[in-house]
């Protein structure tokens, strides 16, 4: 009891008064961390926005935010496909005005486990923060990222293309454009060949 006291106490800080609310706008909302059970971030999201949907708080909540991109894997002989991986698990970010109801409205959302940091005051995130998360989002989609990651000095075998069968070592990372620079012994000289990600294995 004196935990929720705490938090009531707390929470007058954002305005319980609806009146109050009333009269804000979306410029009022702000960007909150919100920590889930990992891999349940989409169901999550479906539970908060059909909560939110049925009550009388759809005004206090904007966009919610699932970080996740799409990558290339290679899935049965070889065979190329895109899929989403989430770049931040157990985490979404929800565009929400703070009062006593959103706050039990969210924490009463099943799978989730609270605000990121103070969860009486929750710190919001810099909307620059949130900028940089939808880029990567939408960066994933236009020009999605391999799954398979590499590091320097990597052995790793050549499985498509003209050079299917060399082995070499992995010189340069170009993540940006999903592709390697392989040192690959020819003619006994170590050459440089520039490979995208799904045409080398790892040894």
């Amino acid at each position: 009891m004196h935990n929720y006291n705490n938090m009531t106490d707390n929470l007058k800080n954002y305005g319980e008064d609806k009146e109050l609310y009333d009269e804000k706008s979306d410029e009022d909302m702000k960007w909150y961390a919100v920590h889930t059970y990992s891999g349940f971030e989409d169901q999550v999201k479906i539970g908060l926005e059909e909560r939110i949907a049925s009550s009388e708080l759809k005004k206090y909540f904007g966009e919610i935010i699932i970080p996740k991109e799409d990558v290339i894997e290679k899935g049965i002989k070889g065979v190329k496909k895109r899929v989403q991986r989430k770049f931040l698990p157990g985490y979404i970010f929800v565009n929400m005005q703070i009062n006593t109801e959103t706050w039990h409205l969210l924490k009463g959302t099943p799978k989730v486990t609270g605000f990121v940091g103070d969860q009486l005051n929750p710190q919001c995130v810099d909307e620059f923060e949130i900028e940089k998360i939808k880029a990567q989002i939408n960066e994933g989609i236009k020009r999605p990222k391999s799954k398979i990651e590499f590091s320097k000095n990597d052995s790793v075998k050549i499985i498509d293309g003209p050079f299917s069968g060399f082995n070499g070592i992995v010189d340069d990372i170009k993540s940006d454009k999903n592709k390697l620079e392989v040192l690959v012994s020819i003619f006994g000289r170590a050459t440089p060949v520039e490979l995208d990600f799904t045409q080398v294995e790892r040894n």
